[in-house]
């Protein structure tokens, strides 16, 4: 485990001459973490990178990962967030995929979110909008999907502690609404759900609403909830008895009504991330990834082709291509899919030859006081700070170390040195950055000490 010296002397990634993909493997070599089934460094040079455009939100999760000063702090400039893009570019290239965040990135004022998800596009990077959903109206959706958008993530969970709501199953309402706010666009819809031991036992049902939805959701990430931010202190811990990656793959499994293998692909450490996928014949999953050895040596042979996913003709010649380059993989896709129709072939009738698929993750995040050296060293999730990415598990160990610093911003020819707190431009660089906590600006447990006060007073 990393002490907290040794958490506090971390530093962001510093950009290399080394081919992006390269650098991704020699890092999972170095963590024990290459083999067979390892994503990172053959498909992929970082999982993603969060990209947070704004610290404020409108909900309170409890779980929360933000810091006890972010809702305090003022949106940074859009030339920092620029350059911050650059650096993603930077470090890994084309093809990377952003994660727009915040806080809630729709907080952000519409005209620069839309702007900064151009200026992604515009440097061929893959953006995902990750929101709660509550400002992401149909409108500012189809907006974003002109400026590059290409997914859309909505959290939505009982720990974000949502007025009325009592179950997940009720939460499923507001899911509905957010698909059909997205239904036709061209976005890959995602679902994040944090799991907490009084929301496991909803787990196999909220798999089945994923299910019956699928023509629209492609992805259902479920992620253990952790000690960290200004959600710390919830215990979490303990209740990784309950909640943890082999008690998710079983749950999961339940609700799929099929055995899935989550093992045959990962993205980064085993211990952090685990990754399924399943064909939907109506309503009934197939694992994709049954014979994970074929799907290894799929994603062996591919792994210097590259996917763009707007681009739909283009995919298909390059799928076109790489089969005709490897014949014994197609005659094996053909094989198998074959024998999936037929094994299917009554619900295969029924649903008129459609077929549909849908991913499921699970997100293992770690404990700010725990955080594993390896895990760390291999992060696929990385957040991109002021100075270079680094991982999302030891950034939100000390988030405040590169939110309350003052940000280097060229206006009017000159350079000036933006305070988050203040919102203020000065010449000189502010000497001390710090945030004084009300009743407005209070998250998490600062919040409850306040009510508590209050209620003492």
């Amino acid at each position: 485990m990393l002490n907290v010296q040794e958490i506090k002397d971390w530093q962001p990634y510093s950009l290399t001459n080394d081919d992006p993909l390269s650098r991704a493997r020699e890092r999972m070599r170095r963590a024990n973490q290459w083999s067979p089934w390892q994503m990172l460094g053959r498909r992929m040079a970082v999982g993603c990178v969060a990209l947070e455009i704004t610290q404020r939100c409108n909900l309170d999760c409890a779980y929360c990962y933000l810091s006890e000063s972010s809702e305090a702090l003022k949106d940074i400039p859009l030339e920092e967030v620029y350059r911050r893009i650059d650096m993603i570019f930077d470090h890994y290239g084309a093809n990377t995929d952003v994660q727009v965040t915040g806080g809630d990135p729709t907080l952000r004022k519409r005209d620069e979110l839309v702007a900064i998800v151009r200026y992604i596009r515009q440097k061929k990077m893959r953006s995902s909008l990750f929101t709660n959903g509550i400002k992401a109206t149909r409108d500012l959706l189809e907006e974003l999907c002109e400026a590059g958008l290409e997914d859309v993530a909505f959290h939505v969970d009982m720990r974000q502690e949502r007025v009325g709501y009592t179950s997940e199953q009720a939460l499923n309402t507001v899911r509905e609404e957010y698909i059909n706010r997205a239904r036709g666009l061209p976005l890959a819809v995602i679902f994040n759900t944090t799991v907490s031991p009084g929301s496991f036992h909803e787990v196999p049902a909220l798999v089945q609403f994923f299910i019956r939805h699928a023509d629209v959701v492609r992805f259902a990430s479920f992620q253990i909830g952790a000690d960290t931010g200004r959600g710390a202190g919830e215990g979490v811990e303990g209740a990784r008895v309950t909640v943890n990656p082999e008690t998710m793959v079983d749950a999961i499994g339940t609700g799929a009504n099929t055995k899935l293998n989550f093992n045959a692909m990962r993205v980064g450490p085993a211990a952090c991330n685990s990754y399924a996928y399943a064909f939907v014949i109506n309503g009934k999953l197939h694992d994709a990834f049954a014979d994970a050895a074929f799907a290894q040596k799929i994603l062996h042979s591919s792994a210097n082709v590259t996917m763009v996913r707007a681009a739909k003709h283009e995919i298909a010649k390059k799928v076109a291509s790489y089969f005709l380059m490897h014949p014994g993989i197609l005659f094996g896709v053909v094989r198998r899919f074959a024998a999936l129709i037929w094994r299917a072939r009554r619900d295969f009738i029924v649903a008129r030859g459609r077929i549909g698929k849908i991913s499921f993750f699970i997100h293992n995040f770690m404990d700010a006081k725990s955080l594993e050296r390896e895990r760390c060293e291999a992060c696929s999730f990385m957040v991109m700070t002021p100075e270079g990415p680094m991982s999302m598990c030891v950034h939100n160990a000390k988030r405040d170390d590169y939110l309350l610093v003052a940000a280097n911003v060229k206006r009017e020819n000159k350079m000036q040195f933006f305070n988050p707190v203040t919102g203020n431009f000065s010449d000189t660089i502010p000497t001390k950055i710090s945030v004084t906590l009300t009743r407005k600006n209070a998250r998490g447990r600062a919040k409850d000490a306040m009510l508590d006060q209050q209620a003492a007073e």
